[in-house]
């Protein structure tokens, strides 16, 4: 017997977190919340006018993996809910099962598997007649659902004998040089599964084409069934194609979008090896560009003249307006109003600029709080007015024009921790460079004029820095990362010589990083660690919004937001001239939508300019619960200070879209 085992269908869903109650008089019936209990597999009622059916399997043996398999395959149990009106109708339908069921257990490795289907008795052959099948389901309407029974003897399980793997062009066995075993990855003794077949064809293509053979195609796949002995033999005859570099790189689709600006997003020039990770790298910065909304990379089928490989970058522009309105309600700033608009292709050059403006009801500082609308005033309302302008490939360059302004009156604090007041207007205008879709530096001007005031008093200030950075992020996902590394690094000087009122030298960095024990990232190790540091002044001196604080949901979780650091009068948390915060978290999937988190968190701010040890660091522990969606995860962290004071709550809440970090 000579076949192909057919492709597993792969089924990749995203579930919303929805609990749907539906009320019918004093009756409720309330649906699977997150999927977690599974669902009822009851027919709908009886009826003169369909026929309602109960699909049972019985499989040799009583495994329950093979049960679910057939059930996964099983269109007669799929559509279980949708009774048809007819006899001929289901007859119809459980005899079309028994093709895609025995395929199911072939491609298992039970080819020796004998499968059976019958109606209210009535048994269903490949291709026969389905007479007496419709007439046994027709005596069931109006009485009762009609029975249909999967019966299946999978038999013994195959094993492979050989594998081969052939090069269509010699017609000899690749080295092990050219395709290492652990590329090709299944052994003879290995269960004769078609879904480990296809995965390790889809390896070795894939590693052929990550050694710079774009043109490489599988020309067939042989596999040969041995009932007798239970084996199977396979052949894979691939054709790798030649060596071959990236070609000349083609812009299409930007209507108002010079192609110079897309053409600066592409880090890949010809000449370069090829690699499908440069593919979707490039497709990944390129949809970066806020004026576009899709990007599709399409590779030539053939090699240039040169025996290169071209490449045909094809984009859609998003319309440039957006506005919006929301309102919004978090422990740090309380209520808040938030209006925003945004044109993502200002003069023609993608550029962006945005205005967004915030309402915010302050908490007071005086143990007072706003209950009723008479005790409200108007030094309760804050708000903060932000602008910012991009102007991305200057001159047709990686290099990028980035202009915010900001002007604020906020007010942190609000209870026993402290907190400060502060009004000010900030203007930043740096230039970057993007030295590839992972890393890039700034540098550039920034002024600050501002007031702050705390229970270490009132600081005037005005702020003339030269603040310069680096960013470098090569992790997977932005909301969910699973691998590599995300480190930022910024240090800013703001000496008196250029009009600093505080003589100050600030440094911050911060860097994670993410390691996936398996392939599928079901286990992930996740670790930050956060630095920062004002050299110069002292702790008096530093505008209160400048100084360190450590806790809270980004930083450490079961501590009120900004309560760990240096106490000053009356045992008012007033900030730190450092900080050290650091993370560790095990990301575990449960199921494919569900998974745990348990994590630890540590750090302090201190009075010093750099990080002292010897002062008390502040630890908190938890467990978090995450659900997965095609967004990101949604987040639910309760977290528990370890070093409780007075005020400290015993557990702390956090929820939110995405990872803590």
């Amino acid at each position: 017997m000579r076949f192909l085992p057919r492709r597993d269908p792969v089924s990749l869903s995203a579930r919303i977190l929805v609990c749907l109650i539906a009320l019918t008089g004093t009756e409720a019936k309330a649906f699977d919340f997150l999927g977690l209990f599974g669902s009822s597999d009851q027919p709908p009622a009886a009826s003169q006018a369909a026929l309602p059916y109960m699909v049972t399997f019985d499989v040799e043996g009583g495994s329950r993996s093979l049960t679910n398999l057939l059930q996964d395959a099983s269109t007669l149990y799929r559509l279980r809910a949708d009774a048809p009106v007819e006899g001929d109708s289901l007859a119809w339908r459980a005899q079309a099962d028994l093709a895609p069921l025995l395929d199911a257990l072939w491609g298992a490795g039970f080819y020796n598997a004998t499968l059976e289907i019958d109606v209210a008795g009535a048994p269903l052959s490949f291709g026969g007649d389905i007479t007496a099948a419709a007439r046994a389901a027709e005596r069931y309407r109006g009485v009762s659902a009609v029975p249909i029974k999967v019966r299946a003897n999978p038999g013994p399980l195959f094993s492979l004998r050989q594998i081969r793997v052939i090069d269509a062009g010699t017609k000899e066995s690749f080295s092990s040089t050219d395709l290492p075993p652990s590329v090709i990855e299944v052994e003879p003794g290995a269960p004769a599964r078609s879904a480990d077949l296809k995965a390790a064809e889809v390896r070795m293509l894939d590693h052929f084409r990550a050694t710079s053979h774009p043109l490489a195609k599988t020309v067939a796949v042989e596999p040969v069934v041995d009932h007798a002995a239970k084996t199977m033999d396979v052949t894979y005859i691939f054709a790798p194609g030649p060596v071959a570099p990236f070609g000349e790189i083609s812009v299409s689709g930007s209507q108002n979008v010079p192609a110079s600006v897309v053409r600066s997003f592409v880090y890949v020039e010809p000449g370069d090896p090829y690699s499908p990770k440069a593919i979707a790298d490039t497709r990944k910065s390129v949809a970066s560009i806020p004026a576009l909304s899709s990007v599709r990379i399409r590779e030539a089928d053939h090699l240039d003249s040169l025996g290169q490989l071209p490449i045909f970058v094809e984009v859609t522009e998003r319309k440039p307006r957006l506005v919006g309105l929301s309102a919004n309600y978090s422990t740090v700033d309380g209520p808040a109003l938030r209006a925003y608009w945004e044109h993502r292709n200002l003069f023609g050059g993608a550029e962006r600029l945005r205005l967004e403006s915030d309402l915010l009801l302050l908490p007071r500082n005086d143990g007072t709080h706003v209950k009723r609308i008479k005790d409200f005033d108007r030094s309760d309302l804050g708000g903060r007015f932000r602008a910012s302008f991009l102007k991305p490939a200057l001159y047709g360059t990686r290099n990028d024009l980035l202009i915010d302004g900001q002007i604020a009156r906020d007010r942190t604090g609000g209870d026993r921790f402290g907190g400060y007041t502060t009004r000010f207007a900030d203007g930043t205008a740096v230039i970057r460079n993007r030295f590839s879709d992972t890393f890039s530096v700034q540098a550039g001007l920034q002024l600050q004029k501002g007031q702050t005031s705390d229970v270490l008093g009132e600081v005037d200030y005005f702020l003339v820095g030269t603040p310069a950075s680096l960013t470098y992020d090569s992790t997977d996902r932005p909301l969910d990362p699973t691998r590599g590394w995300r480190i930022t690094a910024s240090l800013a000087p703001y000496p008196a010589f250029l009009g600093s009122t505080v003589n100050m030298f600030v440094a911050k960095g911060n860097a994670s990083t993410y390691y996936a024990f398996d392939e599928e990232a079901r286990f992930v190790l996740a670790g930050r660690i956060g630095l920062g540091s004002i050299a110069g002044p002292s702790l008096a001196e530093i505008p209160a919004n400048w100084r360190f604080y450590a806790g809270g949901g980004g930083s450490v979780r079961g501590y009120r937001y900004q309560s760990l650091g240096p106490t000053g009068p009356f045992g008012l948390v007033v900030g730190g001239r450092s900080l050290f915060e650091a993370s560790l978290e095990a990301r575990i999937k449960i199921t494919d939508t569900i998974g745990i988190v348990p994590f630890v968190d540590a750090g302090n701010a201190f009075d010093s300019a750099a990080p002292s040890f010897d002062d008390k660091l502040f630890v908190s522990a938890g467990l978090g619960l995450r659900y997965y969606t095609a967004i990101g995860p949604i987040r639910l962290d309760v977290a528990a200070p370890l070093n409780r004071r007075d005020g400290d709550k015993p557990v702390a809440i956090y929820v939110s879209i995405g990872q803590a970090f």
